[in-house]
């Protein structure tokens, strides 16, 4: 029995391994053994168990002096010495003895220059057909010509860690070794932790090809090549505003910015399916078909219909599918340098501008910020909005400290005089409850008037409290909503609710950041007291 070189992982005598398989073949297997069922349009749909997000407590990065100083050691990366990754590593190899693996060579990064090999090693068929989906699938020659992986991921969500033996905290442990190129995923069958610790080793390996790495969507012109990033955290429209059908879709979650252009990671999307429907996200909604790997969303048994409005399960339902899938996809999914980079916030205290632009100081302290807030009512306990600050709109998957992204953005920006607009997809008129939430067709004509240079040309007005400049026309955008002030009845109401705001962001930066450069400070929002 072919064995792939298998056994350099300590994984001996193995049941039977599978290299490659199609995903027809994968689908088959995932049925054959018990592993989900297929809906009426032939999606595989599973279960994920216990785990259907990501498990932040349980991801840890090995510490070795190679390292150290290289990462940003807190909450987010917890360190783990060799010797417990080496043993828990060697327990997952123990494991696979007379079971069968599923092995997929695949790639990440669609730029040649900076394409890195990633070989997956699955207990589950399943999982092993997500990630063929959701990486850039290798040609034959590719794989003819394949060798060595640049990175091994080995994930076994059946095997169980013991914390107190372990020294991990949970049965389950998301483990990356950067110096081993290796890294072991335990006890969780969620697969987007398969997706996820390719995107935190590419974070952190990418920085020193001088590629900056971005959780971001990712679209260009058809004719001119000239691309456009937009970052958002969950409910701010990043998938929905980057999916502009006069525009091809590069990727819509993680991508590098090369001196040759943007490029995505992936060869796949990880698209939420909560209350999905077909006339809001055709796109999405079409993609859920034959190949396709839907997690934790409830299926009748007998019409094998989707029910996209059930939370029974969990609010995080999912599905992974080919990029390919989408009409207007980009492939290979490269574009040129981009025109114009859209940081997304839904702001429900109803204060910051629906756009303005920001200079190159003020991108980076956006970058580093990540700011969005959290709706009433959406949370146990939330009683009004609430500020939600994500470092680099992607914190938990950045390893490196947050300025050293932040200066590879400002470096950018000078090089290629890239354009920068926050723009506030949130509430206008009031907070949350008070007022009315930004018309989506408004936002998709300032993004697109962002987009063809439209702002070049008309007057700006400087916001004192959030320090942006504010234009005050926009095509087939009513003037009266272009300064948030005007649109509350009560102005004053407004102004406290806007330094409210702005010292929540000095407070957030002081406490999280207090090594930036005074300048990067200097560009965010003040209160006026």
């Amino acid at each position: 029995m072919e064995t792939y070189g298998i056994e350099k992982l300590g994984i001996i005598g193995p049941k039977a391994v599978y290299h490659n398989l199609t995903p027809a073949q994968l689908t088959e297997a995932a049925l054959r053994r018990g592993e989900g069922t297929l809906s009426n349009t032939g999606a595989l749909v599973v279960t994920t168990g216990k785990y259907t997000g990501r498990s932040p407590d349980d991801k840890f990065i090995v510490d070795t002096p190679t390292i150290h100083d290289k990462i940003a050691w807190g909450k987010v990366n917890r360190p783990i010495s060799r010797e417990k990754f080496d043993a828990i590593r060697g327990k997952v190899a123990a494991y696979l003895q007379n079971r069968e693996v599923f092995i997929f060579d695949g790639m990440a990064g669609a730029d040649p220059a900076d394409t890195q090999k990633f070989r997956v090693i699955n207990e589950l068929a399943s999982q092993n057909l997500f990630i063929h989906q959701l990486l850039i699938r290798p040609t034959e020659e590719e794989l003819a010509n394949y060798g060595e992986p640049d990175y091994t991921i080995l994930c076994v969500p059946g095997f169980k860690c013991d914390p107190e033996i372990d020294g991990v905290n949970s049965e389950a442990a998301i483990m990356i070794d950067y110096e081993a190129h290796m890294i072991v995923i335990a006890g969780s069958q969620y697969a987007g932790e398969i997706k996820k610790s390719v995107f935190s080793t590419m974070n952190y390996i990418m920085t020193d090809m001088n590629v900056l790495p971005m959780h971001c969507s990712a679209n260009m012109d058809p004719v001119t090549g000239e691309s456009a990033i937009f970052f958002g955290l969950s409910g701010t429209g990043k998938t929905t505003l980057s999916a502009d059908p006069d525009r091809m879709l590069i990727g819509d979650d993680e991508h590098g910015w090369s001196e040759r252009g943007i490029f995505n990671f992936e060869g796949g999307c990880y698209a939420k399916c909560i209350d999905l429907d077909e006339e809001n996200e055709p796109e999405i909604y079409h993609a859920i078909r034959f190949g396709s790997v839907v997690e934790n969303v409830i299926m009748d048994p007998e019409t094998r219909e989707l029910d996209f409005t059930d939370r029974s399960l969990t609010e995080n339902t999912r599905v992974g599918y080919p990029v390919d899938y989408i009409s207007n996809a980009q492939i290979p999914g490269v574009g040129g340098i981009p025109k114009v980079v859209i940081f997304l916030t839904a702001d429900a205290f109803g204060v910051l501008p629906p756009i303005s632009r920001l200079t190159r100081d003020a991108a980076m302290y956006h970058f580093v910020t990540g700011f969005t807030s959290k709706l009433a009512g959406t949370e146990r306990g939330v009683k009004e909005p609430q500020p939600t600050f994500s470092t680099l709109f992607g914190e938990p998957f950045m390893p490196r400290e947050a300025d050293v992204y932040a200066h590879m953005l400002g470096d950018k920006i000078d090089q290629y005089g890239t354009k920068v607009y926050l723009v506030n997809t949130g509430w206008a008129g009031g907070p949350y409850g008070v007022g009315s939430r930004m018309k989506l067709k408004y936002t998709r004509a300032m993004v697109t008037a962002a987009l063809n240079g439209e702002f070049d040309h008309v007057e700006y007005k400087h916001h004192e409290i959030f320090n942006v400049d504010v234009p005050q026309s926009c095509p087939h955008v009513p003037d009266e909503i272009m300064n948030p002030r005007d649109t509350w009845a009560d102005k004053e109401a407004y102004d406290v609710a806007a330094n409210k705001l702005a010292t929540m962001f000095e407070e957030n930066f002081a406490t999280k950041y207090p090594n930036i450069a005074q300048h990067i400070v200097d560009a965010g929002p003040h209160a006026k007291h």
